[in-house]
């Protein structure tokens, strides 16, 4: 069915899709259900009815931001296994150390950085890996520093001219035979509209800001090594010995050497030449001067027989862990084969390339004689390798992985070329001489294809309910667009203002703007409001710049709900935030960034 011909078709359309969002959006504010749920029932009712043309009913699964969002998934998943996102996390935990308000601030001003010259998906693509991590190494909620994230991206994005609605609205422009909008003309309103949201986020927005454990993440709060470490106590019989130089043990692997049973010592880590290697393998040979970080009891009788000595003031909080080297914690099923044998008869070590340190049994520990221990069902190894490694397990039938480490760098040796990758097709999209979203496509694609993440990691980086829920609203916009309802809404709100000042008639486009943009892209919703403010523009003979600069800022003000961006629904489920949520503390902020648009247009446009 074509819509727009017959009057009484375009009134029922309309009325229908009208009927749609309200009932829409009260699904979404009550969560009666699922908000993932809604989009679909939105998309399948409005395609049922005929409300939108057939082909535009999928539109949304196949449309730019979609496709963006996925592949700017992907790439971030490549920078959190190749330890990018580690690295920029650590540099964030020095700068906030540790205190709520400067992370939040940290947060806030390295998105809305990055978002001045990045697309706002991207920014927030690959500060989510590195932000989460950041929640882990300071031990606070992602509650705390999620939604500041997506709020300094999008005020980031509204000091320049790379946000999509200010393209947008300044082609209107041009095409209009109006000059366009340059980089720098939105830096005058803009800046101070970032500097306001930061104060805004550290003031009443934190305090505003409720410490929520999201769905799913039970127990993420806190770093996994360090949960494993404090569970089993490994740090009462941690120790430090050194090898000297006539020592029968020197010169042989720790395989040769059989540590532990001949000592009762695992040893876990080589400190050698002063760099701490963790997790050494069984092949590796022990050297005269190596310091050994060993898991066991230490008895200094057969230490002097074995010519080691334990090193003094040896440090009471040593790392068994590093971005590489993990602790992971093993079940064995009632049908496991390993079942009634010792580790030495498996040789656990030397086919999974895994150092067991402890093993959980009768609720405590057990941590010495392991190799010669039978194991039992229900028994939890304790092991410590790399991450790669530990990966390895998902899958083995006689073993249960519970759970991997989310801050692990499973390809460290790729970090440089997966951020070489990642720059090359950032700056290639800013550019505009490609596409977006196939640029960050062909990237993902390339880091895939060179190894700093598998398939099944890039399957594993996306957030499907993310995906489902922009792409099921897309249709609603459509119809908001095709019935003729916007340009209804917009019309009529212009005519009832009438004769007014220009600085009204520019709060009346920036209102109809942003309450646009949360029912449909701000793209979208620039696409509808700027013909029709240069149309006012013109009619009330006010400058066509300034009003067209008041609706790409409009366009822009996603804060009050989580569909108002893309960006906003990038951290709800990380964050554990709902609808109430973003109207809590999105709508001051609007109201604050609303009268701060208004000053900067009276002042640098004349309004």
């Amino acid at each position: 069915m074509r819509i727009g011909y017959n009057p009484m078709e375009m009134d029922s359309a309309a009325l229908l899709t009208l009927a749609v969002t309200i009932i829409a959006a009260v699904l979404l504010i009550t969560e009666i259900l699922r908000s993932d749920l809604v989009a679909l029932l939105v998309l399948v009712i409005l395609g049922i009815t005929g409300t939108v043309k057939p082909q535009e009913v999928f539109a949304g699964f196949s449309g730019s931001a979609v496709m963006t969002l996925i592949a700017i998934s992907m790439i971030g998943a490549a920078l959190h296994k190749t330890g990018v996102t580690l690295v920029l996390s650590r540099w964030m935990l020095r700068l906030g150390n540790k205190n709520d308000a400067t992370l939040i601030l940290i947060t806030f001003l390295t998105a809305a950085g990055l978002s001045l010259f990045m697309n706002n998906i991207a920014v927030v693509g690959i500060l989510l890996p590195a932000v989460m991590t950041l929640t882990r190494s300071a031990s606070v909620s992602p509650s705390r520093l999620l939604l500041p994230l997506a709020y300094g991206t999008i005020l980031g994005g509204m000091a320049t001219l790379f946000t999509t609605s200010n393209i947008v609205v300044s082609g209107a422009l041009r095409d209009a035979g109006f000059a366009p909008f340059g980089v720098l003309d939105f830096l005058p309103v803009g800046l101070p509209l970032v500097l306001i949201g930061a104060v805004y986020m550290v003031t009443a927005g934190r305090h505003m800001l409720l410490t929520v454990q999201p769905e799913g993440h039970d127990g993420l709060l806190t770093q996994l090594g360090a949960r494993l470490t404090e569970l089993y106590n490994l740090k009462r019989n941690l120790a430090e010995i050194m090898v000297l130089p006539d020592s029968p043990l020197a010169g042989k692997t720790i395989s040769a050497g059989d540590w532990r049973k001949k000592l009762g010592l695992t040893i876990i880590g080589i400190i050698r030449k002063g760099q701490p290697y963790l997790g050494p393998k069984r092949s590796e040979i022990i050297q005269p001067g190596d310091r050994l970080m060993v898991h066991g009891l230490v008895d200094s009788t057969k230490i002097a027989e074995f010519h080691l000595v334990t090193v003094p003031g040896s440090p009471t909080q040593p790392n068994v862990v590093n971005e590489v080297i993990k602790l992971a914690e093993l079940i064995l099923p009632p049908h496991s084969t390993m079942i009634g044998k010792t580790l030495r008869e498996l040789n656990f070590r030397e086919k999974y390339h895994l150092t067991v340190v402890a093993i959980w049994r009768s609720n405590c520990p057990v941590e010495e004689d392991l190799a010669d221990l039978r194991l039992q069902a229900g028994d939890a190894l304790l092991v410590q390798g790399t991450a790669r490694r530990i990966r390895l397990l998902h899958g083995d039938p006689d073993i249960v992985l519970l759970e991997e480490d989310p801050d692990a760098v499973l390809a460290p040796g790729k970090i440089y070329l997966a951020l070489g990758i990642t720059l090359v097709a950032l700056v290639t999209a800013a550019t505009g001489l490609v596409p977006v979203a196939e640029t960050i496509l062909a990237g993902a694609v390339l880091l895939v294809v060179t190894g700093c993440m598998t398939m099944n990691d890039a399957y594993r980086s996306i957030e499907w309910k993310v995906i489902f829920l922009i792409a099921g609203m897309w249709p609603l916009s459509t119809a908001i667009r095709n019935t003729g309802l916007a340009s209804l809404a917009v019309n009529s709100l212009l005519g009832l203002l009438g004769d007014i000042a220009p600085l009204w008639i520019a709060l009346a486009l920036i209102l109809i703007a942003m309450l646009l943009t949360q029912f449909m892209s701000g793209q979208v919703a620039a696409l509808v409001v700027a013909p029709l403010a240069l149309a006012a523009a013109t009619s009330a003979q006010i400058d066509s710049r300034a009003l067209g600069m008041a609706v790409a800022l409009g366009c822009s003000l996603a804060f009050p709900t989580p569909y108002g961006h893309p960006v906003n629904i990038m951290v709800m489920s990380s964050g554990g935030y709902n609808f109430r949520t973003y109207a809590r503390i999105g709508i001051p902020l609007t109201i604050l960034v609303i009268l701060a648009i208004l000053a900067g247009l009276a002042i640098f446009w004349g309004l």
